[in-house]
């Protein structure tokens, strides 16, 4: 049977207090939208519908081709919402999933066996529900004695009674496609809020004596919708739980999970470790075997076999195997490690390329270079990469040894085995195997010092010691 969905995707969310519209905030580096749209592709629905409002344009320019997308202008309640749809799907032959696009939590694995029991049960209408200690807030779930679905109350307008019952509408939904539409134009706002309820569908089809189903969350989490930034910051601790087991499920060791931080998205090796105060970001990609942080923060970076980064900024660097990165490293966007790279402390890269075993152990700037295997690049030395209007290139050729304090101005290349000898500053090419050297002679002038003290001194006692 043709599986579809419907995204809800049109509210403003006043009580987020933001610019930024509801559906786009993101829970582990991803939209909540993205999360939800995610969910239902992999729940293999053929087509998807995002109901867009608020924020439209901003909303389909995320979502691009991964959705179609129907217009609610005024928004008028969620029945309102889904009607929106019908110029688009109504006439289909399936089953229909509709779901919030601010419930990230719902999971691909719930939406399948969602899909299943409604099928197997030959429903009209299936309801995702939880059961939670405080219902408050929420539709409350009415069964009859045999637990068919009778109707769902909204919140404001439960009785005594009904506002006692702990089962809740999680707000997704299966459908029979043409039932559901058929249904939608009986639907009215005679309600409290004034809203077309979709909620209403339930009890005009249990009425036309079909069937109502109802299937159970065994994780009342997923049913979390975000309305609020208190609701945001529980869903992103969730959902941040949910990938911490997952890469410890795969074989990464995580020596503190409640204190790393890895975005949706992101992928690591088996029998890496990551210790606590590391954040991973974007598309991050660690190889197997690798010692991550502490205290690391990698945004789309990819990282090899065996690597060990601590206290490490990285973003948009390719690191090679068996590279050793930091303490207190800041590797730029364009950086590339060879293999077996070692990069130090208080050492920066941008745009640049180091080759095979080369060092840069500690204090040094390389922006905009190529660097070739097997270099050794001195405590202090920089590439003076910008002139204040232009990038320029600094080339190192293999086995180069580039001297402490050292300033290569560029363009300017360094040839294979060449020496640069330490505080010089290198304006001209260097050929390979030379030794370069560009510094004053010293001179030293006995007993200098001396004059100097004395000369300071009397200067002092004339000004009365205020200078």
């Amino acid at each position: 049977m043709k599986r579809m969905a419907i995204v809800l995707a049109a509210g403003q969310g006043k009580r987020m207090k933001s610019k930024l519209y509801k559906v786009l905030h993101p829970v582990c580096g991803k939209p909540m939208v993205g999360h939800v749209v995610d969910t239902v592709r992999q729940a293999s629905c053929e087509r998807i519908v995002a109901v867009v409002g608020h924020g439209a344009e901003a909303v389909r320019e995320f979502l691009g081709e991964s959705a179609e997308y129907a217009l609610q202008a005024e928004q008028l309640g969620t029945g309102h919402a889904v009607s929106q749809a019908k110029p688009l799907i109504g006439a289909e032959e399936g089953v229909t999933l509709v779901i919030c696009g601010d419930t990230p939590l719902v999971s691909a694995a719930t939406v399948e066996a969602m899909m299943k029991q409604h099928a197997l049960e030959g429903a009209a209408a299936t309801v995702l529900t939880a059961k939670m200690a405080d219902p408050a807030g929420y539709g409350r779930v009415v069964r009859g004695t045999d637990g068919e679905v009778l109707r769902i109350v909204e919140h404001k307008d439960c009785s005594p009674e009904e506002a006692a019952i702990d089962e809740i509408n999680a707000g997704t939904y299966c459908f029979d496609n043409r039932l559901l539409f058929e249904a939608l134009d009986s639907v009215t706002n005679d309600n409290a809020q004034g809203e077309y309820y979709l909620t209403d569908v339930i009890g005009i089809l249990q009425k036309q004596g079909k069937r109502v189903s109802a299937c159970l969350l065994r994780d009342p989490a997923e049913a979390i919708g975000v309305n609020d930034r208190m609701a945001l910051g529980e869903a992103e601790r969730l959902m941040r739980l949910r990938i911490n087991a997952e890469h410890q499920a795969n074989g990464v060791t995580l020596i503190d999970p409640a204190h790393t931080y890895i975005e949706t998205g992101v992928t690591i090796g088996s029998d890496t470790v990551v210790y606590p105060g590391t954040i991973l970001r974007g598309r991050t990609s660690i190889g197997p075997s690798c010692v991550i942080g502490p205290s690391s923060d990698l945004t789309d970076t990819v990282v090899g076999t065996g690597s060990t980064l601590r206290q490490t900024v990285a973003d948009g660097a390719v690191i090679g195997e068996e590279c050793a990165v930091g303490p207190f490293a800041y590797l730029r966007p364009g950086t590339k490690l060879g293999r077996q790279v070692k990069v130090g402390d208080f050492v920066e890269i941008k745009n640049a390329s180091i080759g095979e075993g080369s060092k840069v152990p500690h204090l040094s700037y390389v922006g905009d270079a190529i660097v070739g295997s097997g270099v050794n690049i001195g405590c202090g030395a920089i590439t003076a990469n910008y002139d204040g209007y232009n990038k320029s290139v600094t080339e190192i050729g293999d086995n180069a040894f580039i001297g402490s304090n050292a300033n290569l101005i560029a363009p300017v290349k360094i040839g294979s085995g060449a020496y640069v000898v330490a505080g010089s500053t290198i304006t001209h090419n260097v050929d390979d195997n030379d030794l370069a050297i560009a510094r004053s002679r010293q001179v030293n002038k006995p007993g200098y010092a001396e004059k100097i003290r004395a000369r300071a001194k009397s200067i002092k006692e004339k000004s009365g010691g205020n200078s």
